[in-house]
């Protein structure tokens, strides 16, 4: 590492671009540690930062132009000639090529933070005849996003950028990951809808035999009971983390980072976010939904007593989750006395469950899509910021607010779960009474 920042520190722009066209044209050189010590030096005033930004993304452009024809005129000729071998004949590539041209470009913009991935990207691109305007606007676009991703954040480090790099490198790759499997669903959903959700009938079917229900019900009843599978999994690793302290590692490195991002001129905004995390606000949305239950519901008596139940309850959850990871580190009293204080937050638990039930409750009596995606996409926002507020302010560890967050989902989505059990089943009863069949 010492001779590629030593190079660096000589020639700085001509090595960034260098590096970024060689290392998208598959050799082996980390351009993620060259564009972070490449942001330590725009720290230190050595290197601009807009420049340095502009001349990574040519570089990297220059990589996956040059990897592109490649791709198209030499992996082409050779898939023609050797794909049967590995099953790459030329109607695989040609159907490999509609799927790439129709959801592919999309990955070309996260591709870049999977190593060993965006090496290939712009010869896979060229093989499958992925058509260069498309492959320009998403590949491009792509690589202004990565560069400046860790051009910032060696900027934002400072003097720490070696310590933390590779933390905050590994917390990103976890994140692309996460989007590449919602964008696997996505597609999955979109291209084999009916599949399915012929598979999802099927096994429901004798529930709903008994209870004579419509099948989208049924599906969604299978799909909130999977998200509740999933939180509660998540839930059990969190647990087994922090009781083993890994996560001391994730904790210093976003305190470091988010105020090293945020400084003091953003308190007045931080603290507007804080303040939608307080008790004072959380009753106030409670309220509103409420309100909202009563005028909308068609349910009222049943949506207002799962009302109550996830809101107070909410609170004996977390009341009694924080009693069993108390028994279980009473041998460490230093452990224990943080996990009865801080673990999981109780504020960020009720966060959660407050404004994820008050979105489930306007998404269900609203059609307009657009306003489902804005209600979805703004909440999730607003929880990152309140979030981030609290770590600005050093009010709770991340680890805290991420089990929080996560604990609370499991509470949240096991009482839809319940909720939407009770009212199939009221609705078939009402059903069968008024047939007057038994």
């Amino acid at each position: 590492m010492g001779d590629i920042t030593s190079y660096v520190d000589q020639y700085g722009y001509i090595v960034l671009f260098i590096a970024l066209t060689l290392e998208l044209l598959a050799l082996p050189l980390p351009g993620e540690l060259i564009m972070s010590y490449a942001g330590f030096l725009v720290y230190q005033g050595h290197l601009g930062w807009f420049t340095s930004i502009l001349v990574a993304g040519i570089g990297s452009l220059v990589g996956m132009t040059i990897s592109y024809w490649l791709g198209l005129k030499f992996g082409t000729v050779f898939f023609e000639k050797y794909g049967k071998r590995f099953h790459m004949g030329p109607e695989r590539i040609e159907s490999t090529s509609r799927w790439f041209g129709k959801f592919g470009n999309k990955l070309l913009i996260v591709a870049y933070f999977i190593p060993g991935i965006r090496h290939f990207t712009g010869y896979f691109s060229g093989i499958t005849r992925l058509r260069f305007s498309t492959y320009a606007l998403f590949a491009y676009s792509g690589a202004f996003i990565w560069v400046s991703t860790f051009i910032s954040i060696g900027k934002i480090l400072g003097p720490k950028w070696d310590q933390f790099h590779t933390s905050i490198k590994k917390y990103l790759l976890i994140g692309v990951i996460i989007v590449l499997c919602i964008l696997v669903i996505v597609y999955l959903y979109r291209t084999k809808k009916e599949q399915i959700k012929g598979t999802a009938i099927l096994a429901i079917s004798r529930v709903m035999k008994l209870f004579r229900s419509r099948k989208r019900t049924g599906i969604f009843i299978v799909f909130t009971a999977v998200i509740t599978l999933v939180l509660s999994v998540l839930m059990i690793e969190i647990i087994r983390s922090f009781l083993s302290n890994e996560f001391q590692e994730f904790d210093e490195t976003i305190t470091y980072l988010v105020p090293a991002t945020f400084d003091k001129h953003w308190t007045t905004f931080m603290q507007t976010f804080f303040y939608m995390g307080t008790s004072r606000v959380l009753f106030c949305v409670c309220f509103f939904t409420l309100i909202w239950i009563l005028w909308k519901g068609r349910n009222k008596v049943l949506e207002t007593l799962a009302w109550l139940l996830i809101v107070s309850g909410g609170e004996l959850f977390e009341v009694s989750l924080r009693s069993i990871f108390h028994s279980w580190a009473a041998i460490n009293k230093t452990s224990a006395e943080r996990l009865i204080d801080k673990f999981p937050s109780e504020q960020s638990l009720m966060v959660f469950v407050i404004y994820g039930f008050a979105i489930f409750m306007f998404i269900r009596y609203t059609r307009s899509v657009r306003y489902h995606t804005v209600a979805v996409a703004g909440a999730l926002l607003l929880l990152l910021l309140i979030a981030v507020s609290r770590i600005f302010f050093g009010v709770q560890h991340p680890s805290d607010i991420v089990a929080g967050y996560v604990f609370g989902g499991v509470w949240l989505s096991l009482n839809i779960l319940v909720l939407e059990i009770f009212r199939l089943v009221q609705n078939v009863y009402i059903e069968v009474k008024e047939n007057g069949s038994v």
